[in-house]
């Protein structure tokens, strides 16, 4: 089998091409990005992170399609994470390219652009991890501050279930919330295609609620999101990490009992003692090795927690556990019967 991660340009449907661009993450070496053939132009589905090497992949890549830069009519982007939204912007900076935008993702690109993104820091404390807050503190404030220099507003905010129609094919817009509260899928339904983002990955869960403007359930709007990709028909699964899987449908399914798993798991955690997000998270095993929480990296230990508080609202709202706040502390019990 293929590595999905070698560069290159894949026809994985008549017109439609994935593009793996690197990115400088240990974890996830390459976003995919699809570049769909639109008659005289070409239209992307995600952009990639603006980086040279990726910038310099992007535009060899286009070329062997007959296409450069000047060419793309519009970026059709399905969140507002680096590796998915900045290079759009700095294209549109050089070539005015339209760039188009989730209008749940409105929040978090104002404070993004505003420098107001420190959100997490809050929240680690609120969730019982003030050492961990203060370690990320310093590392984000900086990251932040480079990071708004990469953001504008796009051109058009996406709202509701809105078709967008190429010369050669329509795709329908599906807000699909959960990894971030606007991420946006495309459902092309003649082609029997879905331009997946990160809401549906073939080999890994997305993170849930990364993100500057964190709203109150980031996971139940996930798994509300699943359920609802899974009520369309089976489509083929374009993803932006990892391979083109067959089946939508069957990886949802994964994707759900995965999380119900976790929340049996959390609540068992909290059963045996653990009170805070953070104590809760140290507690359960992480990525698919089950790896300790202290083998974790700062950045995926800032994401397990997080993760971790999304479980346990979940359960609070579900009646599992129940809630109270202590000395700014969110602290968690499970359910007398």
């Amino acid at each position: 089998m293929t590595d999905w991660t070698e560069p290159g340009v894949f026809e994985v449907a008549p017109g439609v091409f994935r593009i793996p661009l690197p990115l400088p993450n240990d974890g996830l070496h390459t976003v995919n990005v699809y570049a769909i053939d639109d008659g005289d132009g070409v239209v992307m589905i995600d952009a990639g992170w603006a980086l040279d090497e990726a910038t310099d992949l992007l535009e060899v890549s286009l070329g062997t399609l007959g296409y450069d830069f000047a060419d793309v009519r519009r970026f059709l982007v399905t969140h507002m994470h680096r590796d998915h939204y900045t290079m759009a912007v700095a294209l549109r900076r050089r070539f005015g390219t339209h760039v188009a935008l989730g209008l749940g993702e409105q929040p978090s690109i104002e404070r993004v652009i505003s420098g107001r993104a420190g959100g997490q820091v809050r929240n680690l404390r609120r969730w019982g991890a003030p050492d961990l807050a203060e370690r990320w503190a310093a590392l984000a404030v900086p990251m932040e501050v480079r990071a708004s220099a990469d953001y504008e507003a796009p051109d058009e905010w996406l709202t509701g279930a809105t078709p967008v129609e190429l010369s050669k094919r329509v795709l329908e817009t599906v807000p699909t919330p959960g990894h971030t509260a606007g991420h946006v899928v495309f459902v092309d339904r003649e082609s029997s295609l879905l331009f997946a983002g990160d809401h549906v990955l073939p080999h890994i869960t997305p993170s849930i609620g990364f993100e500057p403007a964190r709203p109150a359930l980031p996971l139940g709007d996930y798994l509300d999101s699943l359920r609802l990709v899974r009520e369309y028909p089976d489509l083929r699964l374009l993803p932006a990490h990892g391979p083109v899987t067959g089946s939508v449908h069957a990886r949802v399914d994964e994707l759900l009992q995965h999380h119900a798993d976790r929340l049996d798991a959390t609540v068992e955690s909290v059963a045996g003692g653990t009170a805070t997000a953070h104590e809760t998270a140290r507690r359960l095993g992480w990525t698919g090795r089950q790896r300790r929480f202290d083998e974790l990296n700062l950045f995926n230990q800032v994401l397990a927690v997080g993760e971790t508080a999304a479980h346990l609202d979940v359960l609070v709202r579900d009646g599992r556990l129940t809630a109270s706040t202590v000395d700014g502390v969110g602290h968690y019990s499970a359910t007398l019967a």
